[in-house]
C-alpha cells in the first residue's frame, strides 16, 4: 500500500507528495481547460503513467530473461474526447527498443506491454495504441 498526500494551492495548481520517498510533483489544469499549463495536468500524468508502466514492466520481464533494456525511449500522445464528458479518448505510445531487445523471444515485449498494471486499469473505452520501433 502506498499513500500519497497533497493539497490544492489555488489557481488550479495541486501538489502531491509520494509517501514512501517524499518526492513532490505539481499539477496544473491544461490551457484548454482554464489552466496555464505550467505543469503536468492530471490526465498528462495518466499518459505518463501508461508509458512508464509499460517500460518498467518490460524491463522487469526482460531482466528475468537475462536481458537489460537500458536505452528504451518512449513518446506518449494523449488525445482528449471531443465531446462531453471531458476524458481521455486515446493514448498512443511509441517505443524505441534497444538492440538488446532482439535477444528476447518474439512477441514477448508486445504481450508484456499490454499487461502492465496501468494498461489493465484504464477504462475499456480509452483506446490504447502501442507502437514498437526496433533497433
Amino acid at each position: 500500500m502506498v499513500t500519497i498526500t497533497g493539497s490544492y494551492e489555488g489557481g488550479f495548481h495541486c501538489n502531491a507528495t509520494h509517501g514512501p520517498s517524499g518526492t513532490v510533483i505539481s499539477t496544473d489544469a491544461p490551457k484548454d481547460n482554464q489552466g496555464k499549463g505550467e505543469a503536468f495536468s492530471p490526465t498528462d500524468l495518466v499518459a505518463t503513467a501508461l508509458a512508464t508502466c509499460v517500460v518498467t514492466t518490460m524491463a522487469i520481464v526482460a531482466r528475468k530473461h537475462g536481458v537489460e533494456l537500458d536505452g528504451v525511449r518512449y513518446e506518449v500522445t494523449k488525445e482528449m474526447a471531443q465531446s462531453a464528458p471531458r476524458k481521455i479518448a486515446r493514448l498512443v505510445l511509441k517505443l524505441w527498443m534497444p538492440q538488446s531487445a532482439k535477444l528476447l523471444p518474439e512477441g514477448l515485449m508486445q504481450t508484456t506491454a499490454k499487461h502492465c498494471p496501468v494498461h489493465l486499469s484504464l477504462a475499456s473505452d480509452v483506446e490504447q495504441v502501442i507502437e514498437f520501433n526496433w533497433a
